[in-house]
């Protein structure tokens, strides 16, 4: 694995008056376009019309640039899913796009997952062994297939869903529609988000609430980990699928994923910032002149650091609103370069000055390398370098895609190592115990940093960086 990635961002709307939801998923999407900018899709369908019409598009590329006026116009329909998507488990080309589209025995189903499983390879070829076809090889595409075939002997979609979640393991978000209903899941530990709102007599589902608010529609709640919700013209439905006591939300929502403008199990990510950012200030403190962040993510915690130490917050650095997120680029080599495209910096408030330079996180070093050298070229007499949170030394096998251990600067070098690679004057990093409490309180995973996984890992998972497709 040489890449690093970020989760994926889900979205679902029943608007129970019958109106089109189509632009509704457009803009739902479009807040969640942080959340993956390799690929993206719709699917809609009329639930008055006949069973198993769905229209859908999906491709690589931005939601502005996949899902066209012209494309949107001709979706209609009542009830739809959308999705954003980097590739966790699967490689980024068109067919692994989503939302997933089923057409089978009972009807539609459509799919759209956030997250990662853990116990894929095993479920794939029990699906292979009785004679299924895969056309992608993400591991959503084996959580439709289950779906699919546990409703031919079951009573409703619901319990066809249900079987399947007590199938799979691993994180996961997902929405599913059929012809009549919309249906949200999350996994029982809570790693990925899932949240509902409405807006009139339409009902949404969303990664993360900040897509509520770009489409009208007012929060209603959490869906709890190990829920199922069901949407029909009945209203929503709730069940609990799993009754695990033992919760594990991904801490790295409030450090990097999460837009600042939401708030995810009760917490509010742009307040979580803020705490990291005192945290690092009270178990980092040094003289200086200024505190600045990494935008964007470096931005809040560097705030909180500066209400903290009391030393000036400014803008080091003028960002490119135009070019993509430097975590996506597929080569090491274009990552090193859109550096320079993305981030310039401020001469004039710099130049002299003693600088506290706060980011999320450090994986390779490069990227942070290369910013120190620009402060230092601009005129900065030092850089102190403060990590939002703690040394990457552990996979993620959840959806984060956290890479192998040799690809992890922390996971071969001291921090006084590190320090000295990047150039950096000093280097702190969050401590480990102060997470929980950047988090509001909430019991939190935090295996890529301490190794302490929410649940056992199959072997497979731990010693092979396989792609499903390859069973």
């Amino acid at each position: 694995m040489a890449k690093i990635k970020e989760e994926c961002g889900v979205f679902g709307i029943y608007d129970l008056d019958g109106e089109n939801v189509a632009t509704s998923i457009y803009y739902g999407l479009t807040a969640l376009q942080h959340r993956g900018q390799e690929a993206c899709g719709i699917a809609v369908s009329d639930t008055n019309g006949p069973i198993g019409n769905v229209k859908f598009h999906k491709d690589l590329g931005l939601v502005s640039e996949v899902l066209r006026e012209n494309t949107i116009r001709q979706m209609d329909g009542d009830i739809g899913i959308g999705h954003v998507r980097y590739s966790t488990t699967g490689a980024s080309v068109a067919e692994n796009a989503q939302p997933l589209v089923l057409s089978y025995v009972k009807g539609s189903l459509a799919l759209a997952h956030n997250g990662n499983l853990v116990n894929t390879p095993e479920l794939k070829w029990e699906l292979i062994q009785s004679g299924a076809v895969f056309h992608t090889t993400t591991d959503s595409e084996v959580i439709a297939f289950y779906i699919a075939r546990e409703r031919v002997g079951s009573k409703s979609v619901e319990e066809a869903v249900m079987k399947t979640a007590k199938k799979i393991k691993g994180a996961y978000g997902l929405v599913v529609m059929s012809p009549r209903k919309l249906i949200g899941v999350r996994d029982p530990y809570g790693l990925r988000p899932l949240c509902l709102g409405k807006r009139g007599n339409a009902y949404v589902l969303a990664s993360e609430s900040c897509a509520l608010t770009s489409v009208g529609a007012d929060f209603i709640r959490d869906i709890k980990p190990g829920e199922m919700v069901s949407i029909s013209r009945e209203g929503v439905k709730s069940q609990m699928i799993f009754e695990n006591k033992k919760h594990a939300h991904c801490v790295f929502e409030y450090i990097y994923f999460a837009r600042l403008d939401s708030t995810i199990d009760g917490v509010s990510v742009y307040d979580a910032r803020i705490r990291g950012g005192k945290s690092l200030a009270k178990s980092y403190p040094v003289e200086a002149d200024l505190v600045t962040g990494v935008p964007e993510s470096g931005l809040i915690p560097a705030k909180g650091y500066s209400e903290e130490s009391g030393i000036p917050f400014g803008l080091a650095f003028y960002k490119n609103s135009y070019i993509g997120r430097t975590f996506i680029k597929p080569t090491q080599k274009e990552r090193e370069s859109s550096v320079h495209l993305k981030l310039s910096v401020l001469k004039s408030v710099v130049q002299g000055k003693r600088i506290v330079l706060v980011d999320d996180s450090i994986v390779r070093g490069t990227t942070i390398a290369n910013l120190i050298t620009m402060l230092k070229e601009a005129g900065a007499k030092e850089v102190h370098v403060r990590i939002s949170s703690p040394p990457f030394l552990h996979p993620c096998y959840f959806g984060t895609d956290v890479p192998s251990n040799d690809q992890l600067i922390a996971a071969k070098h001291s921090t006084e190592e590190i320090c000295k690679m990047i150039g950096a004057d000093s280097l702190g990093y969050m401590e480990s115990e102060y997470l929980e409490g950047m988090a509001g309180g909430l019991p939190i995973c935090k295996a890529c940093f301490d190794g302490n996984y929410p649940m056992e890992i199959p072997e497979h998972t731990v010693s092979m960086e396989y792609e499903i497709h390859k069973i």
